[in-house]
């Protein structure tokens, strides 16, 4: 949860707001849905600038001209395959270039943020939908079950039927188990369209 005071400078959109909110008025549901996003952009951006925060590190690497892009292609669509080339083409630069650029700003290679990302947005979609194994793991860019499973479990710490039954037991309703996801942003939109920053740049995840 972050908490970033209101003030005075706010009164006036805030007046505005609840006029174009107030009654039945057309459009008033769209209204809603676009503020709900720009609400969370402006408190995480307020939240961040504040004297003393320390941002993640993939957030500030998002405004950097070399790193940025590949992170949002990433964000973006994380079911496809991307390769150091590919990712570097997006960025325009050589692979060296980003590959020592990205792992300078975020702190880990390109191809395993991009594993650690899927695998965050993996434990969501196991937590709170319906979809088989091999369904994520096709979504994600995996092109069997054995492989995305080697991986969830390599980086959460259990298989992914595992962490399906423990997010969706009584006792631990709503609580998964602890895994790296701050580290990651968090997905507003489906993964299909994005998250993501899952469409805050273009997300996360808590």
């Amino acid at each position: 949860m972050l908490v970033v005071p209101d003030d005075h400078d706010c009164l006036s959109l805030r007046d505005y707001l609840d006029f174009q909110l107030g009654g039945c008025r057309p459009g008033r549901q769209i209204v809603l849905d676009r503020l709900l996003d720009w609400l969370l952009v402006c408190t995480i951006r307020g939240w961040f600038d504040q004297p003393g925060a320390e941002a993640p590190r993939w957030y500030r690497a998002l405004s950097d001209g070399t790193v940025g892009p590949a992170l949002r292609a990433m964000h973006d669509a994380p079911g496809e395959p991307w390769t150091l080339a590919s990712l570097a083409a997006r960025a325009r630069v050589s692979r060296t270039t980003l590959a020592k650029r990205f792992t300078e700003l975020v702190g880990e290679p390109p191809l395993t943020y991009l594993t650690d990302w899927r695998m965050t947005l993996a434990a969501d979609m196991l937590a709170e939908t319906t979809e088989t194994v091999a369904a994520v793991a096709r979504r994600l860019g995996y092109a069997d079950a054995f492989g995305f499973s080697a991986a969830f479990k390599r980086i959460h710490g259990v298989s992914p039927g595992k962490h399906r039954t423990l997010a969706q037991s009584p006792a631990t309703s709503g609580q998964p188990p602890r895994d790296r996801s701050l580290d990651k942003p968090l997905p507003l939109a489906p993964t299909n369209s994005r998250p993501s920053w899952r469409t805050l740049t273009s997300p996360p995840r808590r």
